[in-house]
């Protein structure tokens, strides 16, 4: 299941970033620390998403969750 369909609070492993080959927005998710293995949470859902990732929180849309499989 993706990012999008997450429940509040939960931790989850992220199985795969599915990125249907763009490289931005590959280097960008690896940036914040977002890659197979790594424990994320949704904190929030509203309009966009905010993660928490590692020790930072994050806002991202809803098509960048779309591309976080866990």
């Amino acid at each position: 299941m993706t990012l999008n369909e997450a429940e509040l609070g939960r931790e989850y492993v992220i199985s795969s970033i599915d990125t249907s080959g763009d490289s931005e927005m590959e280097s960008f998710l690896f940036s914040l620390g977002c890659y197979s293995g790594e424990k994320i949470t949704v904190v929030d859902k509203k309009r966009n998403l905010v993660v928490a990732i590692k020790d930072g929180r994050y806002n991202i849309d809803p098509e960048l969750a779309n591309a976080i499989h866990i």
